[in-house]
């Protein structure tokens, strides 16, 4: 088994695949040399493959993940202590499009409920969506007496709470709008209770609106407004069993591969995470945008340092005019609040081995593969094309990844290496970097990607993961499906009344 890989012939550094003792001669995969570490090297940390001057670029993935604070010698351990960031506010860009090319193949098929408007799901499930957090308990009372409805094709009852609905203002107020239709209006949804309190900003005949903008199926939707009622929750479990009739004489059919979305994420990400697990999710990416299916990727923030390489795969001018302001806005919104773009990699990044922003860019990046960027989306948008699309959310984990859901995600793909039990409003299916992890949370990982590091194929693992996903698709729970682990968090951005 390797030790240590150079990820790119025009690296300085390479990264520990293992453990590493300092004094020990390592033979360096993607290199024809052998290194030996001055000091002990932690796996997914980095070590320098020659003497690198302070104040020089060092190169990773084959771009700058940052400067040497100090003079670095050859096998030297390369973090935080030598090793800072050269990001910073907006900039300029130049349109370099490089024009990939994901060819198509043979139609992949998956077992979900064709749905009257939109896309096809892969769940029936029965959700209870409160428009305001006051009547969160209510949500969760109903979600509670309605275990009684599951069974046949109703799969599971689920009510999404959350604090806001009311004393927002503008875009604040406009997103948290957008974010409960697009979930009303969610594949996965068989049937939906809008549950509204009466005197709130954001209430049901609001909500309404945007539905009859996005086109809905009436037959799925209930809407209950509990101060116009005596009992809201006897009101409410009558409508929920309407629905559930409903949903009963939903079967699961033929689907083309082509109907799936699937967003794209990772947190707690390690050394690995790029070399192992994400490099994987964007193998898969390639095979289900050759199959005319969609991948999301987001966490802007994320994005930063690596945003160049997205840029020059836009399709087309506007998509890259679209990325550019994608980016320096989400500059511009940390500076309105007086931080710096740049405070990121978090405390377990950096245990990990991940030192700059760069350096988690540029691995993170990795799981859009290499397809066309097809469309740039708000947050709150929709999917449109089908393809790769780039959303605007910020890197917050459950944030992020109920934003691709809302985008229409009927899966979220989320690799880590270092372990998080999270689920979102769609399958939340964790790949983790490193075999390690899989082994003791087994509990929380559905995928191991940490084998490539004992000698897998990468385009093997990938297509692996796509099988994989099919079988989500068609029935198949993910662990935080089977723990119960499933939430939603809205993206706040204003002030509150």
């Amino acid at each position: 088994m390797n030790k240590i890989i150079k990820i790119n012939d025009l690296d300085m550094v390479a990264v520990a695949l293992q453990p590493i003792k300092a004094g020990e001669s390592v033979p360096v995969s993607g290199a024809d040399f052998n290194i030996t570490p001055l000091e002990d090297i932690p796996m997914g940390h980095k070590i320098a493959l020659r003497d690198i001057k302070a104040g020089e670029a060092v190169i990773k993935y084959g771009f700058p993940i940052g400067e040497a604070k100090s003079d670095i010698a050859k096998g030297g351990h390369v973090h935080t202590e030598n090793l800072r960031t050269l990001l910073s506010s907006a900039k300029e860009y130049s349109w370099q499009p490089v024009h990939p090319v994901i060819n198509k193949s043979e139609p992949a098929y998956f077992d979900g409920y064709k749905r009257k408007v939109g896309r096809a799901g892969i769940r029936n499930e029965l959700w209870i969506i409160p428009t305001v957090g006051c009547v969160n308990d209510i949500a969760e009372t109903l979600a509670n007496k309605a275990k009684d409805l599951l069974g046949g094709s109703v799969e599971n009852v689920r009510a999404f709470t959350h604090p806001y609905g009311c004393s927002q203002l503008a875009e604040d107020q406009e997103n948290t709008r957008k974010i409960l239709a697009d979930l009303i209006t969610h594949p996965n949804a068989g049937g939906v209770l809008l549950l509204g309190l009466g005197c709130e900003n954001s209430g049901i005949e609001t909500v309404k609106k945007y539905l009859d903008e996005y086109g809905y199926d009436p037959e799925r939707v209930r809407f209950l407004i509990s101060q116009e009622v005596s009992d809201e929750v006897a009101s409410g479990f009558e409508l929920l069993k309407e629905l559930a009739a409903r949903m009963s004489k939903d079967k699961r059919e033929k689907c083309p591969a082509s109907e799936l979305v699937v967003g794209l994420k990772c947190g707690g990400s390690d050394g690995l995470s790029g070399i192992t697990a994400n490099p994987t999710i964007g193998g898969f990416s390639d095979l289900l945008i050759a199959n005319g299916g969609s991948t999301i990727l987001t966490e802007v923030p994320e994005m930063f340092g690596a945003e160049t390489i997205l840029m020059g795969r836009c399709e087309t001018e506007e998509n890259y005019e679209k990325t550019v302001k994608l980016i320096n806005d989400f500059k511009a919104y940390f500076e309105s609040y007086g931080q710096p773009v740049y405070e990121n990699p978090s405390p377990g990044n950096r245990a990990g081995g991940i030192t700059t922003l760069e350096d988690k860019a540029l691995g993170c990046t990795q799981k859009s593969g290499s397809a066309p960027v097809a469309d740039v989306l708000k947050y709150a948008d929709r999917v449109k094309a089908h393809g790769l699309s780039l959303l605007s959310a910020p890197g917050n984990d459950l944030v992020a990844s109920t934003a691709l859901a809302a985008a229409g995600a009927q899966i979220v793909l989320f690799s880590t290496g270092r372990g998080t039990p999270f689920g979102c409003p769609a399958p939340t299916v964790k790949i983790s970097s490193n075999s390690e992890l899989a082994a003791k949370k087994s509990n929380w990982i559905d995928f191991d990607a940490g084998t490539l590091v004992h000698g897998g194929n990468l385009r093997e693992r990938a297509l692996d993961l796509f099988n994989f996903v099919l079988e989500v698709a068609s029935g198949k729970k993910t662990r935080n499906e089977i723990n119960g682990f499933q939430g939603m968090a809205i993206f706040k951005n204003g002030a509150t009344l």
